[in-house]
């Protein structure tokens, strides 16, 4: 076992840039032992694996979410929040798109939480490759690592390019220290990822009996997702532009969101369903793969979800220590407007902005992901949301609204919400990858094959849902109560190529906003600088603070490589083109 845990170890400082090995080392005590037979036997096999499930839960922290939702506040669903530009300035930089330094902490803070969650990965696939290679539970075992694995390599790889794959087998030292983050181009990098993920969608059952654990649903969801980005070519080493879509990979996704591989899922009655932390509703069935938070667990405040403490908003006498973070934005808001066709206004942005009350008619998604003024905050009229300080931390510099999909009822504290040393967290699920998510990446690649009837019948299936929850939802009795009025619809008739991509992208901002894609879909569509821009344009004018932004193309796309990283590399790291 010594040699085990110190091959761990080593492996952590060297990823994450530390030099003192020994004295880190010295430390560190192992808390039990396996010897090496207990290890190869499949009944012992999960005492090594666990250390990597907990990594998704116990590495991450409130300002390296993996989820990252401090890193989609840079596109025009949300703002940084907080109490004032100084507090998180780094994210305020980064929302902003200036001032934004190599060293600023954040960067090496989600690179290092990240790498430590690869080396517990790491070292759970060489201990399987010590077993026996024909026993079913190992080779099961196998895929669900490789899961692991490309979870953290897709993850790092949008938030910064260029990144060094480790993903080979009984990695030392050494071979750490001599990673370079340009062996593979941005084309051959996403085919690492979904090497793993072919291997794991090969052997992974159709059901497990553990819910955190990845099924091949999960494995052919996440295979679409990479493709989706794959699809999207930005191999010019001088520029992030897309240069090129390629319809093969478009292909493979059609191929992994085929509806036969998810026989066991589909939509939610109500989208709210997804975000309840209610034994009931947690891992559902539009569910496919979720990180699974606990309470009640032996631990000091169980296995909680600290990832969202900062988004939870400042609430007098219940949450007087909310941070407020990830701020909806106005420019959100209005995008769930319909016009009297209940139809989204693709081309044009409403005359003026909406506001609870207004005569306007909206998507009811809007409420379901935005708590405003004049509505109840979590659902629970107890607790009226008002333009005030009172709901804002900022005094409403970053607005009034708050993001509901990462947080939990007040009225639920000491059940699934939690007051953890004076900070908040809950142990509501996070769900990864859900249905509504597959249908709109298999309706995006059918609308890039040009297969736009195909494409807009995958739209309304979402829609038809948001259509629903006007009548049977937790906020269909807005109307009557808060005075809103509803109108959603299906697209009817034959549109173009464009016309079906703008009706997708558009789908996919109002189902899966405030969950951490639109920073992410932007640049990966070759959009961001143009829709950031104007963003910048028209929101500066009602939100100061946003006066003299500026997003710059084939720069602000991606995160530089962090300036410890660089300096700690030995000259074997690139940094990421736009002059860092």
């Amino acid at each position: 076992m010594k040699t085990i845990f110190i091959k761990y170890i080593c492996a952590l400082c060297a990823i994450c840039g530390l030099t003192a090995c020994s004295d880190f080392l010295e430390e560190q005590k192992p808390q039990a032992t396996l010897i090496q037979d207990e290890i190869k036997d499949p009944q012992y096999i999960d005492n090594v694996l666990i250390t990597a499930y907990a990594g998704l839960v116990s590495i991450e922290d409130m300002n390296a979410s993996f989820s990252l939702w401090n890193y989609d506040t840079r596109s025009d669903d949300a703002y940084v929040g907080g109490a004032e530009f100084s507090d998180g300035a780094p994210f305020h930089n980064l929302e902003r798109g200036t001032g934004i330094v190599t060293s600023d902490w954040p960067f090496s803070s989600i690179w290092g939480k990240f790498y430590q969650y690869l080396s517990r990965v790491s070292l759970s696939i060489d201990m399987l490759a010590e077993a026996d290679q024909s026993n079913a539970t190992i080779q099961q075992r196998t895929g669900e690592m490789k899961f692991l694995r490309a979870y953290g390599h897709f993850q790092l790889k949008r938030l910064f390019k260029k990144i060094p794959f480790v993903n080979k087998l009984n990695m030392q030292e050494e071979d750490y220290t001599n990673l370079s983050n340009t062996e593979y181009t941005n084309d051959e990098g996403w085919q690492q990822i979904i090497n793993d993920l072919q291997d794991a969608y090969s052997v992974l059952p159709t059901v497990q009996k553990e819910k955190g654990r990845p099924t091949k649903a999960a494995a052919a969801a996440f295979l679409a997702k990479v493709y989706l980005y794959k699809a999207y070519h930005q191999d010019d080493a001088n520029t992030n532009k897309v240069t090129s879509i390629n319809n093969e990979d478009l292909q493979k996704v059609i191929e992994y969101t085929d509806p036969k591989l998810y026989s066991n899922y589909g939509l939610e009655s109500d989208l709210h369903n997804n975000f309840r932390p209610e034994e009931a509703y947690e891992n559902g069935k539009e569910s496919i793969w979720a990180i699974q938070y606990s309470k009640n667990d032996g631990t000091t405040y169980g296995n909680l979800n600290f990832s969202y403490r900062l988004v939870v908003p400042y609430i007098p006498k219940v949450h007087e220590s909310g941070c407020d973070f990830y701020k909806p934005s106005q420019n959100l808001v209005n995008a769930y407007v319909t016009n009297s066709n209940g139809l989204p206004l693709l081309d044009s942005t409403p005359a003026t902005d909406y506001t609870v009350g207004s005569a306007q008619t909206v998507d009811p998604r809007l409420f379901v992901t935005i708590g405003m003024p004049g509505t109840p905050y979590m659902f629970n009229p107890s607790f009226m949301i008002t333009a005030s300080g009172n709901w804002s931390r900022s005094g409403g510099t970053y607005g009034y609204y708050s993001s509901l999909k990462q947080n939990v009822d007040p009225a639920l504290t000491g059940m699934y919400l939690f007051n953890a040393d004076n900070q908040w967290a809950s142990s509501m699920n996070r769900v990864v990858f859900r249905y509504a998510d597959v249908l709109l990446m298999r309706a995006e690649a059918q609308a890039q094959l040009g297969n736009s009837a195909e494409a807009i019948a995958l739209v309304n299936q979402v829609r038809q849902r948001a259509a629903g929850m006007a009548d049977n939802s937790i906020v269909s009795g807005y109307k009557t109560k808060y005075g809103v009025h509803y109108a959603v619809s299906k697209y009817n008739g034959s549109y173009s190529k464009d016309e079906a991509l703008k009706m997708v992208k558009m789908e996919r901002r109002l189902e899966l906003a405030m969950e951490s894609e639109r920073f992410f879909d932007l640049v990966r569509w070759g959009d961001a600088a143009t829709v950031i821009n104007q963003f910048y344009n028209t929101e500066s004018q009602k939100m100061t603070f946003l006066n003299g932004s500026s997003f710059t193309a084939n720069k602000n796309e991606y995160l530089p490589i962090p300036h410890e990283q660089m300096a700690a590399s030995n000259g074997h790291y690139t940094q990421n083109c736009g002059q860092w």
